[in-house]
């Protein structure tokens, strides 16, 4: 198999757009008031930058998730999101409990942070299994 890298744009997207769903519908007050965040220091700074490397970020993660589905076969979109829980799992869900519990952060604010990347990666993987280039 091949990258895909039409594939990977539309993944990066699908998380970008998780992300306004989660962060901006599903878990807004919720997440501010755990962050300590008024709407009116939310409203006084400049979303640009961060949307921007967001998404950058988003691609690179996009792409990376993408290489693992090629070297682990995920050619469904089932096995692409069984590789996104894997990363999960095994990389971002620890790596942040422990930070988490160090800094002493509320759980719901865990939850609401870390499985938006869950969610994100399963999704990304799921297209990016779907979606491959079979070489010729």
């Amino acid at each position: 198999m091949k990258t895909n890298y039409l594939a990977v744009v539309v993944a990066a997207i699908a998380y970008f757009f998780l992300g306004y769903l989660w962060y901006g519908v599903l878990f807004n007050k919720p997440w501010m008031a755990l962050e300590h965040i008024t709407i009116e220091q939310a409203r006084s700074v400049s979303p640009v930058v961060p949307y921007i490397v967001s998404f950058l970020l988003e691609l690179l993660v996009a792409y990376s998730l993408a290489l693992l589905c090629i070297w682990r076969n995920a050619n469904t979109a089932s096995r692409g999101a069984s590789v996104g829980v894997l990363v999960w799992i095994g990389f971002v869900g620890p790596i942040a409990l422990m930070n988490y519990m160090f800094e002493m952060r509320p759980r719901a604010l865990y939850a609401i942070n870390e499985f938006y990347p869950l969610a994100g990666l399963i999704l990304m993987g799921a297209i990016l299994g779907a979606w491959t280039k079979k070489t010729a």
